[in-house]
């Protein structure tokens, strides 16, 4: 059991990644395209349904693939949603059915804007998808009385410009994006910026950027000196002009989603824009690989618990967030996800529980570099088409 010195063992979400095959695997909780624009209908004037909670113990979760510790075959050792059963009665049929944010939007759409509750009661999503779920009234309020855990959520997580307040999302799990580097690969010279990356006849050709958006802008934008937190159009003009100069002068191999790792690992790409999950999962096989923060900066993004409108459940929803805000239970999953935990405390149990992961700042990064993260801004509908419009066809998509 988590905190109590003993590990249930070295099964980690790396470890299956890697059985699995990461690259081309696209698993991994930033593996988000850059959105297609897949429209929505606003729902007005709903209702709250009743909540049954007290009687239905029970409760369906969404989640992406690989996304919650296992048991190890064989182990006696409970997993956390077994712990989580075993305190509060509630049954978890979790499923791993969010492979991609629009993909999941798309097939939850019709049926809430047609009236109708989908199956989930709990499902976890990117920000920027989080953001585009309070604007059209898909989401409903989290009472936070319900989850008193939630004074252990971190500072910096605690008011977000997708979510102001918290009302309707709380964090899951966090990653960074920035600059992945094989050693090898670069004859040993060392990257510290974008610039590099865009620019450097020494890596042309062995680069390969994000269809994240997101992250491969936002990277680009404080490489320039602006904030991807509040910046102006002009300003994301400008970074996808700089990116445009990259790719017409062959700088950049390609644009891709996790596939970059087998590449990376090879050798074919000497440096890319990279996650760090991603990045600790590849050194399992290749421990050379490295994950550098720019000295611009890097971005953050955040997969979020929230809750549907009618599902009548919402408690049981609550519950279970609120378990997982536990720090002793936020180690035990930490010790398998190996993305950053948004709970307070965490560190402090895996002392004992796994010394060597809370080692390792990819996965318990300094408040220093957590200083150097930032958010990319939340946008309108209207502005994200623009964006992506932009995007798409930088990235020929």
């Amino acid at each position: 059991m988590a905190g109590s010195g003993e590990r249930r063992g070295p099964v980690s979400r790396r470890s299956f990644l890697r059985g699995a095959g990461l690259a081309g695997a696209g698993l991994a909780a930033g593996a988000t395209l850059s959105g297609c624009g897949i429209p929505g209908i606003k729902v007005a004037d709903y209702t709250p349904v009743k909540d049954t909670s007290a009687s239905d113990k029970t409760l369906n979760w969404s989640n992406w693939p690989f996304y919650i510790d296992v048991a190890e075959d064989g182990s006696k050792d409970p997993t956390t949603l077994e712990l989580f059963t075993k305190k509060t009665g509630i049954k978890v049929a979790y499923t791993e059915d969010v492979n991609d944010n629009d993909e999941y939007f798309a097939k939850i759409q019709p049926q809430l804007t047609g009236g109708q509750a989908i199956a989930a009661d709990l499902f976890v999503v990117t920000d920027w998808m989080v953001g585009k779920l309070i604007r059209l009234g898909f989401l409903t309020e989290l009472d936070h009385a319900q989850m008193p855990n939630l004074k252990n959520l971190r500072e910096d997580l605690r008011n977000v410009s997708y979510d102001p307040g918290r009302k309707y999302s709380v964090t899951w799990q966090s990653g960074l994006a920035g600059i992945a580097v094989n050693p090898a690969a670069t004859g040993g010279r060392k990257i510290t910026s974008m610039d590099q990356l865009l620019t450097d006849p020494a890596l042309r050709g062995k680069v390969t950027l994000l269809t994240e958006m997101r992250d491969t802008v936002g990277l680009t934008m404080m490489d320039l000196g602006y904030d991807c937190s509040d910046f102006t159009f002009a300003q994301f003009d400008a970074a996808i002009a700089k990116l445009q100069t990259a790719v017409d002068s062959g700088q950049i191999r390609r644009f891709t989603g996790n596939d970059y790792g087998s590449d990376l690992a090879q050798g074919n790409v000497a440096a890319c824009v990279g996650w760090t999950g991603d990045v600790v999962s590849l050194q399992a096989d290749t421990p050379d690989l490295g994950f550098v923060v720019p000295d611009a900066g890097c971005t953050i993004w955040s997969d979020n618990f929230v809750a549907p409108i009618r599902s009548t459940r919402k408690k049981n929803a609550e519950t279970l967030i609120n378990f997982y805000y536990d720090p002793e239970i936020a180690a035990q999953s930490e010790d398998y996800i190996n993305y950053i935990t948004p709970v307070d405390g965490t560190a402090k149990v895996m002392e004992d529980y796994d010394p060597d992961l809370l080692a390792n700042p990819l996965v318990f990064p300094d408040d220093k570099t957590l200083a150097k993260a930032q958010v990319f801004m939340g946008l309108t509908e209207e502005e994200e088409n623009r964006c992506n419009r932009a995007f798409a066809k930088l990235t020929g998509a």
